[in-house]
């Protein structure tokens, strides 16, 4: 069989896309193992499938690169909103999506040649609540708490976008060995369903600098819900403010993302299309 793709990415957090309204897929945890191997195969971070949705005007149905499958990506919605529009499964500029986390509000902006440029996404509200991230811990948030990782001790506030992470504040992530000590953080046990790691430095109130460490994948150029995630984080911490947009900068570029005082999180980016292929399954 004949697998037609997309390979797309967001600020550098690469998935292969597949047209679901023309493709009935079986295994898709172990396509997405298959497909995601950089030496052997196309390459990415995940597989991302645009499927017919009978509550929104498209779905999207996401699988990590070990297989498991993935709630909500920042980062992979804005390329889900591009190649829907730029394919014709929708004619909106203002959308819908439905994903595992829920239905998301999506606005695309359109450059000169008429296709997506950018996306601006209603990520919904931040999760606090350690039970709902889900986190081992009592409580209504956790916010620059302590938590004991690999025998040290980090300072952690925790957030849930639609899949947990937690986010510590720090200084020399350049220097940070994440495939090393990424480990420790995405299995620390007080997160049942493991987690996702932003480690972030401060450059100014209207600019953070971050590095991530994802769940099932490993550190990848960017993560759209680690971006909204850290932009949360910073504001629970008065390190920003609440309704202005700050620019989170990460290995793949920059995300602009804003906290809102009734707890939404928009984030606007760049959706990219790299080539567009077939691969034998």
């Amino acid at each position: 069989m004949k697998l037609n793709f997309t390979k797309m990415h967001g600020t550098g957090n690469d998935y292969v896309y597949v047209n679901g309204f023309t493709h009935e897929l079986e295994n898709m945890s172990e396509l997405a193992i298959k497909v995601s191997d950089r030496h052997f195969a196309i390459g990415s971070d995940g597989l991302i499938v645009i499927a017919p949705s009978k509550v929104a005007d498209v779905r999207m149905i996401m699988y990590n690169a070990d297989g498991s499958r993935g709630k909500m990506c920042g980062n992979g919605i804005r390329c889900v909103a591009k190649y829907a529009y730029d394919h014709k499964l929708t004619d909106k500029e203002i959308m819908k999506i439905e994903t595992d986390s829920g239905i998301k509000d999506i606005q695309v902006f359109l450059g000169e040649d008429k296709k997506v440029d950018s996306v601006k996404v209603n990520m919904g509200k931040a999760i606090l609540k350690p039970a709902d991230i889900p986190m081992l811990a009592q409580g209504d948030s956790f916010v620059s708490q302590p938590i004991m990782v690999n025998g040290q001790e980090h300072i952690v506030t925790a957030v849930s976008m639609g899949n947990p992470h937690m986010v510590i504040f720090t200084t020399g992530i350049d220097d940070l060995n994440l495939d090393e000590i990424g480990p420790y953080f995405e299995n620390q046990e007080l997160f049942p369903e493991k987690v996702n790691t932003e480690f972030v430095e401060v450059i100014d109130k209207n600019n953070f600098k971050m590095r991530v460490y994802e769940r099932g994948t490993g550190e990848t150029m960017s993560c759209g819900t680690g971006t909204c995630a850290v932009t949360v984080a910073a504001v629970l911490n008065g390190l920003a403010k609440y309704g202005e947009e700050i620019n989170i900068h990460i290995r793949g570029g920059i995300l602009k993302d804003c906290y809102e005082k009734d707890g939404t999180v928009f984030m606007t980016g760049t959706a990219v299309s790299v080539f567009d292929g077939e691969m034998e399954i």
